[in-house]
């Protein structure tokens, strides 16, 4: 029973309401798998299994009513059709995104790629609380970013060409926040209302409307569950480089500070988050 104990104890397995029985949960970065690892977890599941997988909220996979006895073998079997055992507990859990600007028309920046260097460097990592990252192309959201420990939202900030406008007011039908407005003749933008989502730039039938920069905004301390709060913004990044390094920065800072038995969205005034984030923007916006 010895081999089976380490295993037992790590978060990608489940003990289930019956309690001689657990589920696996698969590390799915992003949520991509190729057709040859679906084959492979379809005869994994059927072999150490019930024969059916369930897709979880986190886009991971979870292989149910295993019996511990096959821990070894299924974690051996796992990691060979490379979707090796995932994580649930206080954590770095599988890396959410949504298809980004890859799939999605509205996709602003690359969100499978971010997901996989930041799956590659920080999964599995042992933390005093549990640690959801989630990245979103746009302020759509999909993936629900703000409402995780760790959230990365795609943005473009619009950029008018002044004298070229002709009016037509395409973009200001297409703007779901009412931001855009036409005024004597030329498309006037509301800042205050603007999200950056950039449906603007796309719906110029003129292409006289061009992003001055896009970005990813990241977010701290967000949570779901029964009481769920919006994180707080952190900062806003260009580079996909700069993002890793500053989520790496919050990952240190939370392993360092936080205290295990709470959620971290309840630590961050006594974190001293508004200090941590001025340190990182006089650091990374240079």
């Amino acid at each position: 029973m010895a081999p089976h104990y380490g295993i037992h104890l790590r978060g990608g397995v489940i003990t289930e309401r019956d309690i001689d029985l657990c589920t696996v949960r698969v590390r799915v970065p992003a949520g991509n798998l190729t057709v040859e690892q679906m084959r492979g977890l379809a005869t994994i599941s059927k072999r150490y299994g019930s024969g059916f997988a369930h897709f979880t909220g986190r886009q991971a996979v979870e292989i149910p009513h295993v019996n511990p006895k096959n821990l070894v073998r299924i974690t051996k079997a796992l990691a060979k059709n490379g979707t090796p055992l995932g994580s649930e507990r206080d954590e770095v859990v599988n890396i959410v995104a949504c298809p980004g600007k890859e799939r999605c028309k509205f996709g602003m920046i690359d969100t499978i790629a971010l997901a996989k260097k930041l799956d590659e460097r920080l999964f599995g990592k042992d933390m005093p609380v549990k640690m959801r990252i989630s990245i979103s192309g746009c302020p759509n959201a999909c993936t629900s970013p703000m409402l995780n420990e760790i959230g990365i939202i795609g943005r473009v900030k619009p950029k008018r060409i002044p004298g070229l406008c002709t009016g037509c007011g395409t973009c200001a039908e297409y703007c779901k926040e009412c931001a855009i407005s036409i005024r004597n003749g030329v498309s006037v933008l509301d800042e205050e209302k603007c999200v950056q989502c950039g449906v603007c730039i796309q719906s110029c039938p003129f292409h006289l409307l061009k992003s001055e920069h896009s970005h990813y905004l990241v977010m701290v301390g967000g949570r779901r569950g029964r009481h769920p709060r919006t994180g707080r913004t952190l900062i806003a990044l260009e580079e996909e480089e700069k993002v890793v390094d500053a989520v790496e920065r919050i990952i240190a800072w939370v392993y360092r500070r936080a205290w295990s038995g709470r959620l971290l969205s309840d630590q961050l005034d006594d974190l001293h988050f508004d200090g941590f984030r001025n340190e990182i923007m006089g650091e990374l916006q240079q």
